[in-house]
């Protein structure tokens, strides 16, 4: 172990010390009562300012990033984002403001949120937006409750039920339970799409709605969109548009067109803020004209969601403009098949025909397996992609296939940077087809390989020591 990989404890040393500020010049002012002041030290490592930079610095380079490399993450749209709007977001005019200013010193902001619906609006289809959700699920819930009170104004209080593909994201299910409502699940068909016939029945009056991803999470476009949304709403249901997948719809086609009546994005994901960690996040829920009555007067988030991710999206829109937003969409439909089609000859490919912005794999077509050795599963492709420098797809998700591996290139990896991801996963293959076990035992070059992962998950270690 190199000496920088040791932990900030293990190199503290008694007496050593950073930069200390100077005592304080006015002791009578801002000094804590004695009642409240700390009765024992607080137990920091003593350490020298030249190794804590350096420890933090290892720290972040031990960890994966789109700006370090490609990260072709299914569903989760991690591209790159340009740095503009970082800049945009961090001016002093707009990241100095706080929500209880004076109107009269907020008109700027208040600009942008007027400026923001118009343009999610255009290249949506909804009629208007409210901005205080603060991500995707959040927006999910926030739309399910206009779904609910739309229904409620109407007096048809027996509608509580919602239908969910089951290819959908499991925020979906999820939203809808924590809003109360119950889940009934609608089969997909071979070709990974919606079963119109086994909606059907399910179309009853005491369904809300139905809600839908399109393309949907096997980046597959539901072609009878139209049948689909004529049955819901003839059965008084509303159509309800997870936003997650909108990254290859900008500017050729909008939800509001195929009959959407509720929608969200994720401003996070599809217009350009740094996605991952947690956070930060915005949902903007945007609804068609009947529905405009039902947005939420009550604050379903503090004050107006999160403005600097607004920002940062508002930047991004004017930056690309119609013609550039819709080549956006154009793009990551051209990466998403390119890789497919390269690779379609060692990995399974369950559902052929165009893909939009993200298509699955099911496994290797030689897995290596013989006698008794088990073959490479979808796990030990993803970990193998991390020696070559490559972060992996999403795995096992969706459910519909035992060894999914779900690929979104997005539109802002060059072909460069495409061919070798391409080259790597056909390198996989191989080993995986002569000797599986250097699959099984990776990674082999990263700072730990296979941690217990439900277990950190569920019972983090966030501290040094015990007590």
């Amino acid at each position: 172990m190199k000496y920088y990989d040791k932990l900030i404890f293990e190199c503290s040393k008694e007496g050593r010390c950073g930069y200390s500020l100077p005592k304080n010049a006015f002791p009578a002012a801002g000094e804590l009562p004695q009642a409240l002041r700390r009765q024992a030290p607080l137990a920091l490592p003593q350490v020298s300012e030249p190794d804590v930079v350096r420890h933090y610095t290892n720290l972040s380079q031990m960890n994966f990033g789109v700006d370090t490399g490609f990260y072709p993450l299914g569903s989760c749209t991690m591209k790159y984002n340009p740095k503009i709007n970082e800049e945009m977001a961090a001016l002093q005019g707009f990241a100095g403001l706080h929500p209880l200013m004076p109107a009269r010193l907020t008109e700027g902001a208040c600009k942008v949120y007027e400026e923001m619906d118009k343009a999610l609006a255009a290249i949506t289809g909804m009629y208007k937006f409210t901005f205080a959700p603060c991500a995707g699920a959040h927006g999910e819930l926030t739309g399910l409750m206009l779904m609910r009170q739309y229904h409620i104004n109407r007096g048809d209080l027996k509608r509580t039920k919602v239908i969910v593909p089951d290819s959908a994201h499991g925020t979906n299910p999820a939203s809808a339970a924590v809003c109360g409502l119950e889940v009934v699940e609608v089969k997909s068909l071979e070709n990974g799409r919606i079963d119109v016939e086994a909606l059907k029945p399910l179309l009853t009056d005491e369904v809300a709605g139905i809600m839908m991803t399109n393309p949907n999470t096997l980046g597959l476009f539901e072609t009878e969109i139209g049948t689909i949304a004529s049955l819901v709403h003839a059965a008084g249901g509303l159509l309800y548009y997870d936003g997650a997948n909108m990254n290859p719809l900008m500017g050729v086609v909008r939800p509001g067109d195929m009959g959407f009546d509720i929608m969200h994005l994720n401003l996070h994901k599809t217009f350009s803020t740094p996605h991952g960690g947690g956070g930060p996040g915005s949902g903007p829920v945007g609804v068609a004209q009947k529905l405009v009555d039902c947005l939420p007067a009550i604050r379903v988030s503090a004050f107006h969601g999160n403005f600097g991710v607004i920002l940062r999206a508002y930047a991004y829109i004017l930056a690309l403009g119609q013609e550039h937003l819709r080549k956006v969409g154009e793009y990551a439909v051209l990466s998403a098949n390119y890789i497919k089609e390269s690779l379609k000859d060692v990995y399974k490919l369950p559902i052929e025909g165009v893909c939009k912005h993200e298509f699955v794999f099911d496994g290797l077509v030689n897995d290596g397996a013989h006698g008794d050795v088990p073959g490479a599963t979808t796990l030990d492709v993803a970990k193998r992609l991390l020696d070559y420098g490559f972060h992996a797809p999403t795995i096992y998700f969706p459910l519909l296939f035992h060894q999914a591996l779900m690929i979104e290139p997005t539109e802002t990896e060059s072909k460069e940077t495409i061919d070798a991801f391409i080259a790597v996963m056909r390198k996989i293959a191989a080993e995986a087809a002569e000797d599986p076990n250097i699959l099984h035992e990776a990674p082999h070059n990263t700072p730990i390989s296979r941690p217990d992962e439900t277990t950190a998950a569920r019972n983090p270690i966030l501290k040094y020591q015990e007590n």
